[in-house]
């Protein structure tokens, strides 16, 4: 599209499209993956959110001839409170752009803008899976950010915890194998024997994800594994996959990322099971990304020192995970 530069007001409009067309175009890829659960935090209601889990037991109980039927038992589980934060980053058009005909400069600048919400939102939701195994981490604007789940421990932990009994258990699979046929089936036995509810009964797991970070032989082999018209570990092709169809795979391309959303290689092997049913991730949107309010002509549009016309970008939210018996990993580097 062309942009009009000759004034304030035309430019404006075309730099909201542009900025929309930035923020339309962003694989948000976790927060539209099946893992994570959202809710709306409307304006004027507070900046925090309070979520927890609440358990009935299993099963109903005999009722004899007349007998009053038996309650059912209720188990508060455990509570996590996520408190809201706001992001928010500015650009400058500048008097040379705007005069000296940049127009790709310029499309570029907005258009980038308008991804920066959407991509930090869907970075700090994959940093609760790529820095699971540990209760805090600092943040690539130096907070510590609490990620530890409603027992106090890491989200992946050998020893998780249930309000209502003695039970643990365990969502990482023992000495972090890569994915391959053999590995998932130890994974699917380690979630059919670590799914409980706060009662300490057992529960189906009900995973219907296959989650992988973007490291493409893990990818590979997830496709493999799961698409193979017959049985991936053999070459009998009349053998059929009972892994064709199981799960839908969802790579996640920020979860092998460092605080600030470079490369790191020592979370590249990350895979695991997830159950969306079962997910207690919670994000909570306060506000949504959005162009701030533009300059408009007769405002004080213009930096006096530089000539610079000033556009920003704002969004608001929360993330909070309650439990751990939803998802399990695997960190595919050998490690007992």
């Amino acid at each position: 599209m062309e942009l009009n530069i000759q004034n304030l007001t035309d430019f404006t409009r075309n730099a909201q499209i542009m900025w929309i067309m930035g923020r339309d175009s962003v694989p948000q890829v976790m927060r539209s993956s099946g893992l994570v659960k959202e809710i709306s935090v409307p304006q004027l209601t507070g900046n925090t959110r309070e979520f927890t889990e609440i358990d009935l037991n299993e099963y109903a109980r005999k009722k004899g001839e007349s007998d009053q039927a038996a309650r059912a038992k209720v188990q508060q589980g455990y509570t996590k409170t996520a408190t809201l934060k706001r992001i928010a980053s500015d650009i400058g058009i500048t008097y040379e752009m705007r005069t000296q005909g940049k127009y790709y400069e310029i499309k570029q600048r907005l258009t980038n803008l308008g991804q920066l919400v959407p991509n930090r939102m869907d970075l700090d939701l994959s940093h609760r899976i790529g820095f699971g195994t540990a209760t805090t981490y600092a943040d690539m604007d130096g907070d510590t950010i609490d990620i530890s789940v409603g027992d106090t421990l890491a989200l992946f932990s050998t020893a998780h915890t249930v309000r209502g009994a003695s039970t643990t258990f365990r969502n990482i699979l023992a000495n972090n194998p890569q994915l391959s046929r053999g590995s998932l089936e130890a994974m699917e036995a380690v979630r059919v024997q670590n799914v409980y509810n706060q009662f300490g009964e057992k529960l189906s797991a009900s995973d219907d994800i296959l989650w992988t970070t973007d490291d493409p032989n893990t990818v590979n082999n997830a496709k493999e594994i799961l698409r193979a018209t017959s049985n991936p570990a053999q070459n009998n092709e009349t053998v059929p996959n009972l892994y064709q169809g199981k799960y839908r795979l969802v790579v996640l391309p920020r979860v092998a990322t460092d605080k600030n959303g470079a490369n790191d290689t020592t979370k590249a092997k990350y895979w695991g099971l997830a159950s969306s049913r079962l997910s207690t991730l919670m994000l909570g949107v306060h506000e949504e990304a959005r162009m701030k309010a533009p300059p408009a002509a007769g405002s004080n549009a213009e930096e006096f020192s530089t000539d610079d016309w000033n556009y920003g970008t704002r969004g608001g939210y929360l993330i909070a995970t309650v439990n751990a018996v939803w998802i399990s990993l695997s960190a595919g580097d050998g490690t007992a």
